[in-house]
C-alpha cells in the first residue's frame, strides 16, 4: 500500500511510478485528500501527498508551530522516502509553506507551483483574515463560510456530496481543532519576506481562481512578478478551491508546465 507513516509520524502517500515526484502541500484545516483529482489526473507521474503537521492523521504537540517547522517536515519526509529531486505544488497554507521550502532547498526542486496564494495583503485583507480567526478561536462555526469562499454557489449546488465533505473535514473538536488554530494562526498573520521571494530561481508557476477573494489575481501576479523565473495562469471561474471545481483546468496547466 502506498499509504504510511515515516519515522516521524507524518502520514504520506507515495506512489512511485519511477519518475521525480510531484510533491502536493495542502491548506489550514485540510488533509492530503484535497489532491484526489490531481493524483488521478496525473498518474503518469510518481506523486507524495502528506497530512501536514496537526492536520489529518499527522500529530502535533507543541503550543505553535512555524513554516519552519513545515519546510523540515517535507524535507525530513523525502529525506525517508530517499527522493533527491521533485516538482512542488502548494495550496493556500501550502503555497507559503512550498515558497519557505523553495528559499531554503532550491537543490531539491526542479520547480514549483503554487495555486491560491496570499502575498502583499493590505491591511484591510489581513484585518479579514484575523477576523475569522479570532472567530474560529471561539469555536464559532467557519465550515459554511469557508466553503462560500472556496466554491462557487453553482458547484455547491450541483455537488452536494462535495458539500457535505467540506463540512465534515473543517467541523473540528478537541486536540483537532486545537491543531487547526495554530496553523490558522500562522496563516493570518504570515508576513512576506519579499526579498527571499526574489532570490528564489527555480522555475515557478503561480495559479489562482479568477473568482478568489482572498488569494487575488492581483497578489499571484504581484508574486510572479517578484519571483525570478516564473509565469501566472489564471483559472478562469475558479475560486479558492478551484483546484476541485476547475480540477480539469488545473490539471493541465499543471502537467503541460511540469513536462515541459
Amino acid at each position: 500500500m502506498p499509504h504510511n507513516f515515516d519515522p516521524n509520524q507524518n502520514y504520506y502517500s507515495f506512489i512511485d511510478k519511477k519518475t521525480e515526484p510531484i510533491v502536493f502541500v495542502h491548506g489550514v484545516g485540510l488533509n492530503h485528500k484535497m489532491w484526489d483529482s490531481q493524483i488521478a489526473s496525473l498518474n503518469n507521474y510518481s506523486t507524495i501527498t502528506y497530512d501536514l503537521l496537526g492536520h489529518g492523521k499527522t500529530p502535533y504537540n507543541k503550543e505553535e508551530v512555524t513554516l519552519n517547522e513545515f519546510s523540515d517536515q517535507l524535507d525530513y519526509l523525502l529525506k525517508f522516502l530517499k527522493v533527491d529531486k521533485i516538482n512542488l505544488v502548494g495550496f493556500s497554507l501550502g503555497s507559503l509553506i512550498a515558497l519557505d521550502f523553495a528559499s531554503k532547498f532550491q537543490d531539491k526542486l526542479k520547480s514549483l507551483t503554487v495555486i491560491g496564494t496570499t502575498y502583499k495583503r493590505t491591511t484591510e485583507q489581513r484585518a479579514l483574515v484575523i477576523e475569522r480567526f479570532e472567530q474560529a478561536k471561539l469555536n464559532k462555526p467557519i465550515s459554511k463560510q469557508a466553503l462560500k469562499r472556496w466554491f462557487t454557489d453553482e458547484y455547491l449546488n450541483d455537488h452536494p456530496e462535495i458539500y457535505d465533505q467540506f463540512i465534515k473535514i473543517l467541523t473540528k473538536e478537541g486536540k483537532e481543532h486545537l491543531n487547526f488554530l495554530k496553523a490558522y494562526k500562522l496563516f493570518a498573520n504570515h508576513q512576506d519576506n519579499i526579498d527571499i521571494i526574489k532570490n528564489i530561481k527555480t522555475k515557478a508557476l503561480i495559479m489562482t481562481g479568477s473568482g478568489d477573494t482572498g488569494s487575488t489575481v492581483q497578489m499571484s501576479k504581484s508574486l510572479s512578478d517578484d519571483l525570478i523565473n516564473s509565469s501566472f495562469i489564471e483559472i478562469n471561474n475558479g475560486k479558492h478551491l478551484c483546484s476541485i471545481e476547475c480540477a480539469d483546468g488545473v490539471n493541465i496547466n499543471l502537467k503541460n508546465f511540469i513536462s515541459n
